[in-house]
């Protein structure tokens, strides 16, 4: 490379880092086609972003956006419409502090939600895989739980799907503290009972457990009064 072309090349550099720019978490970029987003759509977001975080403007118009992007206006309201019905995009009412007037702007928290919920997706799967025997063989299903995945038993007793945090600590009891899948289940039925429905409360009645020597089930039975004002 010459020293004209290395010149070039440097201020190219310095112009493009002067002008700003949006942080773009990687998990956006690399579940986008994964939550059924298109290259455009995809973009479109990111234009929005960059509008609102270099540009100043939370509520760039479908006129904007369409100039930016070198498509026909119809395309942009197209998208934004499907982006909204989605749960990717949304737009919220607030005062501006400047002028006291009603605003609006667009809010992408959406697409963040999809894409953790898609992370944690693929973090469940490959703790199942990873716990999967040789040969593709099953498990044997839990006792006393109509499911044999550890995952899907507080999942469902949850109500929706857990996070990557609580997903990483049901493995680490299995891995790491060498919890039984029975003592798990049975910890997770005695936290519905006391109505705390929550890892941490779980994690202290294992922990509790494990202090006491508490290996199975018919012993855990006979400590779990201490979590429920002392009835057995």
């Amino acid at each position: 490379m010459n020293d004209e072309i290395w010149k070039a090349y440097t201020h190219g550099i310095a112009a493009a880092i002067a002008e700003g720019g949006v942080h773009v978490p990687s998990l956006l970029l690399q579940s986008y086609s994964s939550l059924g987003l298109s290259d455009s759509e995809a973009m479109l977001l990111l234009q929005i972003m960059l509008y609102a975080e270099s540009d100043r403007n939370d509520f760039p118009t479908p006129e904007e956006l369409a100039g930016r992007m070198g498509i026909q206006v119809r395309l942009i309201g197209t998208m934004l419409g499907r982006l909204m019905k989605e749960g990717f995009l949304s737009i919220d009412d607030y005062v501006d502090e400047a002028t006291g007037l009603q605003a609006e702007r667009y809010n992408w928290s959406g697409w963040f939600m999809k894409a953790a919920e898609w992370r944690a997706a693929e973090k469940r799967q490959t703790k199942r895989t990873e716990r999967q025997p040789a040969g593709g063989v099953k498990k044997p299903a839990l006792p006393n739980a109509a499911i044999s995945d550890l995952f899907s038993v507080f999942e469902q007793e949850f109500g929706r799907l857990l996070s990557p945090f609580e997903c990483d600590l049901l493995s680490k009891w299995l891995d790491e503290d060498k919890y039984t899948e029975e003592i798990i289940v049975f910890a997770l039925k005695e936290a519905v009972f006391a109505g705390k429905l929550s890892l941490k409360y779980i994690d202290r009645i294992l922990l509790e457990w494990s202090r006491n020597r508490v290996t199975n089930v018919e012993e855990a039975k006979a400590h779990a009064g201490k979590f429920y004002g002392g009835k057995a």
